[in-house]
């Protein structure tokens, strides 16, 4: 069971779940009260996330195995504490039941069954086709990420709203794969990935460069619909301005200490994601 856990990556399938709860929240804009009807539409959506995130994450580990004996030699699957017949079985249990638990969901609001499908799609295309293409593949990662937010907005009712907050997660998701294809090189097989292609500092600067535009972008809700002279608008500049810091620390320092920096990156995610919860109580 520990090391099913560990291959569906268990401790990061939490950001899913609770991105598309805390999306949901914000596009509703009442804080925590909400109807029962709300929170199973929306605890559904975020349970479908949850699925599908872990189902890619199986696939994932099935896909690179080869890889993973030189980067992540501690994988299940590399140690033989998974079977690849079972890493298969589980794999397929999980894409039904994200579909099976976001019906009740898409039946009453469609762009929900939509978002799901691109993302199945684009989930797909990425392992079979643009993993070995490098900053291409990059993109559909940060893409996958960004529609999580969509994801939750889009059950609720108010997708729009959510826009900015996607294209934050995506840029800053587009900035951490960089860097995780940085730490990778060297055992990276078959893959044309950009700091392969282009060299570490070109990597560097596209890092630099997304985590950049993620932060200009990161005013637009209080231009937007959040004042910045309310109580909720403070502490969402509050709190944003100590994830746009601390993705500032996640980038500086590359191209050296490349793990930190990825870890440095989920940190300010995290944070990110606390500024996001505060817009939901405007």
């Amino acid at each position: 069971m520990l090391a099913a856990l560990r291959l569906v990556r268990a401790a990061n399938l939490g950001v899913s779940f609770v991105g598309t709860i805390v999306s949901g929240l914000v596009a509703r804009a009442t804080g925590l009260e909400a109807p029962l009807a709300f929170w199973v539409v929306v605890l559904l959506a975020g349970l479908s996330t949850t699925f599908v995130t872990a189902g890619g994450n199986v696939l994932n580990d099935l896909l690179d195995r080869e890889a993973d004996r030189t980067n992540h030699p501690d994988r299940p699957l590399v140690t033989g504490e998974v079977s690849v017949g079972s890493a298969r079985r589980l794999a397929a249990v999980l894409f039904v039941l994200g579909v099976v638990v976001a019906v009740p969901v898409a039946v009453a609001r469609p762009l929900v069954g939509a978002i799901l499908a691109v993302a199945i799609a684009a989930l797909l295309a990425y392992e079979f086709r643009f993993k070995s293409r490098g900053f291409v593949g990059n993109g559909v990662v940060a893409l996958l990420t960004g529609l999580v937010f969509l994801y939750g907005g889009a059950a609720a009712g108010r997708a729009e709203l959510l826009v900015p907050f996607a294209a934050m997660a995506f840029l800053a998701t587009l900035s951490r794969e960089v860097v995780k294809d940085m730490e990778d090189v060297a055992g990276d097989v078959g893959r044309t990935t950009l700091p392969k292609t282009r060299g570490i500092p070109a990597a560097t600067a596209a890092a630099r460069g997304a985590v950049g535009v993620a932060i200009a972008l990161s005013v637009v809700p209080v231009l937007w619909f959040v004042s910045p002279a309310t109580l909720v608008g403070i502490i969402y500049l509050v709190l944003v301005g100590a994830a746009d810091a601390t993705f500032v620390v996640s980038v500086i320092h590359l191209p050296d200490r490349l793990h930190y920096e990825q870890t440095t990156s989920k940190v300010a995610m995290t944070v990110a994601l606390l500024a996001f919860l505060a817009v939901a109580f405007r």
